[in-house]
């Protein structure tokens, strides 16, 4: 043997890293596939075939985690990662995610003006 451990022979990979130093849960985005606080990310839920955003967390059902920037809901829709994440069959519209998402004008989401459109 050379005496070399594994732990020095390979260098560390993605998914050998420690967790980045965060308070509270810890989620992966399924666009980018780097991990986050929970607070940074929004839940999305699979309703009767289409992905919709949960921003409070209490809807029933599997969910998967975004973070709020449309490269990454690009990337989850190219790699078709909503289907296989929420283990549903099938396509998945994500109309009422891309209004979640989408920049206004104060550069945020409309998550708000979402969350007002339930009440």
């Amino acid at each position: 043997m050379s005496g070399r451990t594994r732990a020095n022979a390979c260098p560390p990979t993605r998914k050998r890293q420690a967790l980045p130093n965060l308070a509270g849960p810890v989620r992966t985005c399924v666009g980018c596939r780097a991990r986050a606080a929970k607070t940074d990310l929004v839940r999305v839920v699979a309703v009767e075939g289409a992905c919709v955003p949960d921003p409070r967390g209490t809807m029933p059902g599997r969910g998967a985690h975004l973070h709020r920037d449309p490269d990454c809901l690009a990337l989850a829709e190219r790699r078709k990662a909503f289907p296989r994440a929420l283990r549903v069959v099938g396509p998945l519209d994500t109309a009422r995610l891309h209004a979640c998402v989408a920049p206004d004008s104060q550069g945020r989401g409309s998550e708000q003006q979402y969350l007002a459109s339930w009440k």
